[in-house]
């Protein structure tokens, strides 16, 4: 590791709402088209992320701090499902915006964050928990049972 300090996983606040919007723009530069200047989606981000990240909100996220900073985040949400007469729990979960800093990668933070969010989820009685993966990260996913599953359907906004 050259130096580079030990890591810790805490739940951010909304104090973290500018580190993680900058994150949010690197995670989400490194892998599409930047069609928003940088200077424009900052401070939308992180008034979405501020007022997502206070106590009763559904959200949560979970930072991995070393080197004196937020290297890492994920974030999950808790979705209500309508109340069920059957034997089947009355919430999902949402994990999305799983990263981690390039110069930080493969020293298992992305783990780390991943059992405190899983952490999280059991003691909230969850029915099931969706992610949308990328191909990079199926194997982390995949080692902590979750599966590829053939009955979801999904419609995006440009499909008319």
């Amino acid at each position: 590791m050259g130096g580079q300090q030990a890591a810790g996983v805490r739940l951010a606040g909304p104090a973290d709402a500018a580190t993680l919007a900058r994150l949010r723009y690197s995670f989400r530069a490194e892998i599409g088209h930047v069609t928003e200047a940088e200077a424009d989606f900052l401070p939308r981000c992180e008034k979405w992320m501020r007022q997502r990240l206070g106590p009763t909100s559904p959200w949560r996220c979970w930072v991995v701090e070393a080197d004196g900073g937020v290297v890492g985040q994920l974030w999950a949400q808790r979705i209500e499902k309508l109340p069920n007469p059957v034997s089947e729990l009355e919430h999902h979960a949402y994990i999305t915006n799983v990263y981690v800093a390039p110069e930080r990668r493969g020293e298992g933070l992305g783990t780390r964050l991943l059992e405190a969010a899983l952490a999280w989820i059991r003691s909230q009685d969850i029915d099931a928990v969706v992610l949308w993966p990328t191909a990079r990260s199926r194997t982390l996913y995949a080692r902590y049972g979750f599966v590829e599953r053939g009955d979801c359907m999904e419609r995006r906004a440009s499909s008319g």
